[in-house]
């Protein structure tokens, strides 16, 4: 019995493991066995480390005491499995010193595991954060399986302390002194329990506690593939093939040059085999807490989306369409088995649900390939067409003339105060500002581009613009699906900044910013200018005076593309603080859980549908917060966040401005 178990154990997780394996075996390819030393960084951090975890206390805590419990006993459990075949069996090193300490820890640690899942069921089972809940349209409720779980986790370590208890009471009984046992652990306190049965009581409680663990222990093994607790098999290789580099999008295939692309028969993912071995790997690990789903601003404004039934519904598909006997199945188009169009519109790619989530599960490189697919097949959202037509024919969304590109800088009253060169006709400098489209043609948006120029200036930086030669940077292009589109936006500013020969690009848009430095290849150094500005600050070349009006309450909003995407937080606070008697503070949501406006790139021309304004839940975030100023640095933001403040009606109490508006109103 003692050896037909184990056996009978792994053989059903073999074979499990084999069919559950089949759709990966299946999938698209993805390089993910490059920077070795980031992803062992991350499996140390992040999966052994828990990092993530504690950003939600309670659960978080909870669960890195089931984590660190089940690491710790996992020693045990195979050692025990072992022992059912031989008596005798210790592992290499336990039966001394390193034994008596291991036993120690051990006891403790399956006390705590046994408390964190009594106090763990109770809150998924009775308190129920919101979180956890399912909407009717996503399907079933996984609390029971939750529980169910706990309840197995619980039974092994209540039957492996029995075990030992037993042992040990027996072990008093015949010598009259044992092992010295962790106070108040739960064998203490099985010993205490069992101390006067008789010894034949004790020695058939010994062998039943011994079986009943056997088998959960292996039970438990083969149903964690059977739901959403996969993620305690997955999490370590998902956590180890996670993306180590931010801000980019994966290519249309791997190991496809772009000149390939046109012998594509087809575009994106379609059906679910279309997807990435990583992407099919993320469906399992999901762990269902909701996390992404909770920080999502899509989510937040009741769009269809939600990050975590995303995952859920794709993992649902691989379970029918994979059984574990049986034929295998054969997906149609994903938009129209289990998504719907709008779902898949609706996010703004963010990052706020791939920063949130402990187990390095990824979502932007998925909306953009479904996105692929859509564009292929012709699904494209009718508010969208115009300004994807307007930037194929003029490389701008707004369909306006190209030469009308560089208009803001030939403004009169700006260019007495400031001249501004165009790096054509042999023109040179050693810098150039990249404007992108929304400043350069959005009328209320240029002096963006007026500003940060007059603070280059100021600061001794020589610099120049593309001009008409300059074409939109193609953030959302590539990220909205127009793959081909991007690619000729991308290979004809590529060609014109280094026929230009700068030495460097600087661009006041966290768009362009993380297009420039993530999605292009070989060019000269991107900064954007709160890093310039930082920079000229600290070295002396540019000097801010006092607060024009210090009763002023400013709250810095972090561009999702300027932090999330490329980590860049303290240089434009820096540059605030720079000021002196600016009263600053922070809002909840800031830094990496900075909460989308919702105005990203061509989202300005998206009509989704939704219960109220991204812009305007973050302008009440900065009204509780007590600001009478929103500071952005982005384009975008400022756009979406002053329209927030009339939809909220705060006009009066809150204005927005451009951070590159306020350093330049302090210039000294």
């Amino acid at each position: 019995m003692s050896v037909l178990i184990p056996v009978a154990g792994i053989g059903f997780f073999a074979y499990i493991m084999a069919r559950r394996i089949a759709p990966l075996v299946r999938a698209a390819p993805d390089n993910r066995f490059d920077n070795i030393v980031d992803r062992l960084k991350n499996l140390f951090f992040i999966w052994l480390g828990q990092l993530r975890q504690p950003r939600y206390r309670t659960a978080g805590i909870l669960h890195i005491v089931i984590f660190a419990g089940f690491l710790v006993l996992s020693i045990r459990s195979i050692s025990l499995v072992l022992i059912g075949i031989s008596h005798d069996f210790v592992l290499p090193g336990f039966n001394g010193f390193i034994g008596d300490i291991y036993n120690f820890f051990k006891d403790y640690a399956a006390t705590a595991v046994l408390i964190a899942c009594i106090v763990a069921a109770v809150r998924r089972g009775i308190v129920r954060p919101s979180r956890y809940d399912v909407p009717e349209k996503y399907g079933k409720d996984h609390t029971a399986e939750a529980v169910f779980v706990l309840g197995v986790i619980s039974t092994l370590m209540i039957s492996e302390s029995m075990f030992e208890a037993t042992e040990l009471a027996a072990e008093m009984q015949h010598t009259g002194h044992s092992e010295f046992i962790a106070p108040l652990s739960l064998v203490w306190f099985f010993r205490g329990m069992v101390s006067e049965f008789s010894h034949s009581t004790l020695q058939g409680l010994h062998l039943v506690m011994y079986y009943i663990h056997d088998l959960t222990f292996f039970f438990f093994l083969c149903f964690l593939p059977m739901g959403k607790h996969f993620h305690v098999i997955t999490s370590i290789f998902n956590v180890f093939f996670m993306r180590v580099k931010k801000g980019n999008i994966k290519p249309v295939v791997h190991g496809v040059s772009v000149e390939g692309l046109d012998d594509l028969e087809s575009f994106g993912v379609k059906n679910l085999e279309d997807f990435t071995w990583k992407h099919m790997l993320d469906f399992y690990s999901c762990a269902d807490c909701g996390r992404c789903s909770d920080q999502c601003p899509a989510n937040a404004v009741g769009r269809p989306l939600s990050p975590r039934f995303i995952t859920i519904k794709a993992r649902d598909l691989i379970f029918r369409n994979y059984p574990l006997s049986g034929e295998i199945y054969k997906s149609e188009m994903l938009v129209q088995d289990i998504y719907t169009e709008d779902e898949i519109w609706s996010c703004t790619t963010c990052g706020a649900c791939e920063e949130e989530c402990p187990l390095g599960i990824e979502y932007i490189d998925k909306m953009v390939d479904m996105r692929r697919g859509m564009v292929d097949e012709g699904m494209v959202p009718q508010s969208l067409q115009k300004p994807l037509k307007a930037l194929e024919k003029r490389g701008n969304p707004y369909g306006i003339m190209e030469k009308k590109r560089a208009d803001w800088s030939s403004e009169k009253e700006f260019k007495a105060e400031c001249e501004v060169k165009v790096l054509e006709k042999g023109a040179v400098a050693d810098t150039l500002f990249f404007v992108d489209s929304i400043t350069s043609f959005d009328d209320n948006i240029k002096t963006i581009a007026q500003n940060t120029s007059k603070i280059l200036k100021k600061a001794g930086v020589d610099f120049g613009i593309l001009g008409k030669a300059e074409k939109d940077s193609g953030n959302e292009v590539l990220r909205f699906g127009e793959e081909m589109l991007f690619q000729d936006l991308k290979a004809q500013n590529t060609a014109a900044i280094l026929d230009s020969g700068v030495k460097e690009i600087v661009t006041a848009d966290p768009h362009a910013y993380n297009a420039l430095k993530n999605d292009y290849s070989d060019l000269p150094p991107v900064k954007h200018v709160s890093q310039v500005i930082t920079e000229k600050i600290k070295s002396g070349a540019l000097a801010l005076k006092p607060a024009i009006d210090p009763d002023a309450v400013y709250v810095y909003h972090d561009p999702c593309y300027l932090g999330r995407h490329n980590g860049v937080y303290e240089d434009p606070r820096e540059a605030l603080d720079a000021i002196k008697n600016l009263n600053r503070v922070e809002l909840e949501k800031s830094r990496d859980r900075s909460f989308c406006c919702g105005g990203g790139g061509l989202m300005l021309f998206y009509e989704p549908e939704e219960e109220t304004r991204m812009g305007v839940l973050r302008v009440n975030m900065a009204a509780e917060a007590g600001a009478t100023v929103i500071v952005t640095a982005c384009p975008f933001c400022l756009v979406n966040i002053q329209d927030a403040i009339k939809v909220a009606g705060k006009e009066g109490e809150i204005i927005a401005m451009d951070f590159t508006q306020l350093i330049e109103e302090h210039l000294a």
